[in-house]
């Protein structure tokens, strides 16, 4: 069978929708995708300033916000479409939206970007609240993308994504699938060099440039979560609320908070894959272009003999695009998406809300 899919997503690290076009091919089990066309719509002020804001509008401002971001979406993908001349090609969209709040202790996962609008507006059938069936059965609700990195990357043992939040997929002897957050990233890393004048640490050469402070990397350290078993998850508020204020906290540049932070980082990734055997990581999000970083992390991991690869620039940046349109793919065809075994829930299930654009 052959599909063509749009997928779409809106990370914590807010730099924009991703949207992804892709083909996949499933001959005897076997999946294979290409990349067809893709775009990262930056987000304009009022965007930007909105979902900032998210977690702190009223009840009837937000809903509307859920329905005005649909319309957004909606009108950002079909202009996709028809600039790449894509009509009467795409078979639906498969939309992620942006999450407001994630807190599966209270079984409850919140995305706005209405996908009635966005399938009002195509005119396609658009598939979304793709967590929400997870959260119900007791289970954690991320990570969701391992589902895609186990049928479509197979030739890794571990899938390491670096966007607001790190994640990691581990694929174990046993072929089962482990994945959980492993602590903020880019949400922090961002909001520090936005103190500086800038949207972010383009290639680390600010992190690069500091110097290690004992003392924070020891309060990082020492928070509660690190010491949690998967199955785990974060909310976006966790890098902004708690990590992000410790930094705060130590008045030191600016330069030695980054480096500093992204020593954290690197070291929460070897401690959650200590107990591993050696194997190929592929490294994928918007961190992954942060050289620093990533070569922190290749030292770190140099000892367990566990090897970073970095595939080519769109898998980088649209990965977890390409890893909605196939959750969408198996949602459209009624199979298990979600997998138990990474989120804790009482079995695998099917999640997704399907819109039918036009009947």
């Amino acid at each position: 069978m052959v599909y063509h899919v749009i997928g779409t997503m809106s990370g914590s690290s807010m730099d924009g929708l991703d949207i992804a076009f892709c083909t996949f091919e499933e001959i005897g089990g076997k999946w294979s995708f290409h990349i067809n066309h893709a775009s990262c719509i930056s987000f304009d002020d009022f965007w930007l300033h909105q979902l900032q804001r998210l977690t702190t509008m009223p009840a009837k401002e937000l809903l509307l916000t859920h329905t005005a971001f649909g319309k957004w979406m909606g009108d950002k993908i079909q202009q996709f479409i028809e600039e790449n001349q894509l009509q009467h090609k795409v078979h639906f969209i498969a939309s992620h939206g942006h999450t407001v709040f994630h807190e599966p202790a209270q079984s409850m996962t919140y995305q706005i970007g209405d996908g009635a609008h966005i399938a009002a507006i195509t005119q396609l059938p658009v598939i979304t609240d793709l967590r929400n069936m997870d959260i119900a059965l007791g289970g954690q609700g991320a990570p969701i993308v391992p589902i895609a990195e186990s049928k479509l990357w197979n030739d890794h043992n571990y899938f390491l994504n670096i966007g607001g939040i790190a994640n990691i997929t581990i694929k174990t002897e046993n072929q089962s699938i482990i994945a959980f957050d492993v602590c903020p990233a880019n949400s922090v890393l961002n909001l520090l060099a936005q103190q500086i004048g800038q949207p972010y640490d383009k290639s680390g050469n600010f992190a690069a440039s500091g110097n290690l402070s004992g003392p924070l990397l020891e309060s990082l350290n020492a928070l509660d979560y690190y010491r949690q078993s998967p199955p785990k998850s974060l909310a976006n508020e966790f890098g902004k609320q708690q990590v992000f204020q410790i930094i705060q906290s130590f008045e030191i540049p600016i330069h030695d908070k980054l480096h500093t932070l992204c020593i954290h980082i690197a070291q929460q990734i070897k401690n959650s894959l200590h107990t591993y055997p050696a194997g190929k990581l592929l490294i994928t999000g918007g961190g992954a272009f942060n050289s620093f970083l990533v070569n922190t992390i290749r030292q770190h991991l140099q000892a367990n003999q566990i090897f970073i690869e970095l595939p080519d620039a769109d898998i980088i940046q649209y990965k977890e695009a390409v890893a909605m349109a196939f959750i969408g793919i198996l949602r459209w065809r009624e199979e298990e998406n979600v997998l138990a075994s990474v989120s804790g829930a009482s079995r695998n299930s099917v999640g997704g809300a399907i819109w039918m654009g036009q009947m």
